[in-house]
């Protein structure tokens, strides 16, 4: 398993996907900048990654544009219809993870497009686009990873969406030629008519339609109705660094508090890789977690208290709670995993660091009508409680893990960092950043080096710390006996996600690292 970064002296590209960073390769170099480029790479993700990503699903970004020297957040997220009430789900404790009554929040990806590259981008909208239509229409070899999604969630498909990922009726093989003619001609229309093809047009039309039928609860109006947002960046400073994450809904705060926490620790006398540094990683973390998950909804019903949860001081509070010797008890919400994160920074010094999602693989499983489109289930995050501070509410953004992150030192980008993985996203960011600040590793060694992910993932209702096998016998049993619930995982287990690096030095080379864990690649030049 190879540890040296990918290193380009003007522009990078990281993805899960190897063609997604070959679409963005392609728009940089017809003179594209790396907003174009980024909107390249989501739009092909969409179509080569379709169980984590797509345009029924939601994106975040951090957005550095070099001549106006500052870090800006987009949020990209959906929500839920206008009608879309608790009293529809009366007599259940929870809104269903599948089927058309998942699917209550009205795709925030194509808005997310529009607003980033109309905002930044050089090239004509369409252009960008190409990559994305060719592989739809031509067609590409199926990843492995795509493969391994649709055996695992190819029951929940509904029978429009098995049409299409389960031709035949089973998953096809890895590295078999699969093509989305639907998704193409969606696709088209987009480029041609805007984003108001999408939310306006035709597509919106479509899938109301079929929702409409189908016993679902968004309406054309919900879709016309949609709008993302600029929005500042929330930051903390960590060890000379200026760290950006997105705001709120965003769970990004919480790496924010990690590290604010960690920042009372000395890394020097941490060997990376000790139990020392797991440990303390996964403590502070889960402190994060408590309170994200007593405040993390919309602001626009109910605003977590940035000011208090990023002070210094409060900081210092909790990581005077912490042990070096006792795992505490500390529970945490249950969060879906399947996601795509990239990231692009141009010659110019224009960076942009992205995530987008369905939710679960393949979303909601439910592909409206004939538009090609995976509509996401992120809605069914939404507590039915109506004390639960993320509860069901019309026109509410839920809860939402999508946090792409960007490091800058000097007011300029440093690292670009982020990952799949739900309620592990924090966690690897966390050990991605502190694996290149404190140890001075490269992007592909941060990326490639053992992982831990702690707490629940959407299938599995536990608290156990699952870490890799690599980080040793001895760290392993170390932390078990210090109370982490600790569970081996393989040497490198999917269950950790998909994370991928850019790091810039001081001369200004660009290094790029991708998960040995999927299918990406980095490119640059």
């Amino acid at each position: 398993m190879t540890t040296q970064p990918v290193t380009g002296t003007k522009t990078m590209v990281v993805s899960p996907h190897y063609l997604a960073s070959a679409a963005g390769a392609e728009v940089l170099y017809k003179g594209g900048n790396a907003f174009d480029a980024a909107v390249a790479v989501s739009a092909a993700l969409a179509v080569v990654y379709p169980h984590m990503t797509g345009l029924g699903g939601d994106a975040f970004w951090l957005t550095y544009s070099a001549g106006e020297g500052r870090v800006r957040a987009y949020n990209g997220s959906g929500r839920s219809g206008h009608g879309v009430r608790r009293d529809l789900y009366a007599g259940e404790t929870e809104i269903p993870r599948r089927g058309v009554r998942s699917a209550i929040t009205v795709p925030g990806m194509a808005d997310s497009w529009a607003a980033v590259q109309g905002e930044y981008g050089r090239l004509p909208f369409a252009e960008v686009l190409e990559p994305a239509i060719g592989y739809a229409s031509a067609g590409f070899p199926l990843s492995p990873d795509q493969h391994g999604g649709s055996v695992l969630a190819g029951a929940a498909l509904s029978r429009e969406a098995a049409a299409v990922y389960l031709p035949g009726g089973r998953p096809p093989a890895a590295g078999s030629g699969f093509v989305q003619p639907q998704l193409a001609r969606t696709l088209r229309a987009l480029a041609s008519g805007g984003r108001d093809a999408f939310y306006k047009g035709g597509i919106a039309q479509d899938i109301s339609d079929y929702m409409l039928a189908a016993g679902g609860y968004l309406t054309r109006e919900d879709f016309a109705g949609h709008y993302g947002e600029w929005t500042e960046p929330v930051s903390t400073e960590y060890h000379g660094y200026s760290v950006y994450q997105a705001p709120p809904n965003s769970q990004g705060f919480a790496a924010l508090m990690a590290l604010n926490i960690l920042e009372r620790f000395d890394f020097s006398s941490i060997e990376h890789g000790s139990y020392e540094y797991y440990h303390l990683l996964a403590e502070a973390l889960k402190l994060s977690f408590r309170d994200r998950d007593q405040v993390l909804t919309d602001p626009a019903f109910s605003p977590a208290p940035l000011d208090r949860l990023l002070d210094k001081g409060y900081a210092q509070q909790l990581a005077s709670t912490i042990s070096l010797h006792r795992a505490a008890a500390i529970g945490s919400e249950p969060v879906g995993r399947d996601t795509a994160y990239a990231a692009v920074i141009d010659g110019d010094g224009n960076a942009v660091s992205f995530i987008q999602s369905l939710y679960f693989e393949f979303g909601s499983g439910i592909v409206a009508g004939d538009t090609g489109i995976l509509l996401q289930n992120r809605g069914s995050f939404f507590s039915l409680d109506p004390k639960h501070i993320n509860t069901l509410e019309p026109h509410k953004r839920t809860f939402h893990t999508l946090m792409p992150a960007m490091a800058c030192q000097g007011g300029k980008p440093a690292y670009l960092y982020g990952t799949q993985g739900g309620e592990g996203q924090p966690q690897t960011q966390t050990l991605l950043l502190t694996r290149m600040l404190h140890y001075g590793m490269n992007p592909q060694e941060a990326v490639a080096a053992p992982r831990f992910v702690w707490g629940r993932t959407w299938g599995e209702p536990t608290q156990e710390l699952r870490v890799e096998q690599r980080a040793g016998r001895q760290v392993l049993d170390k932390l078990a006996g210090a109370g982490h619930l600790v569970r081996e995982a393989a040497a490198y287990d999917g269950i950790m996600g998909h994370a991928h690096a850019i790091a810039v030095d001081s001369s200004g080379l660009r290094s790029g690292g991708t998960d040995p864990r999927c299918d990406g690649a980095a490119i640059g030049w």
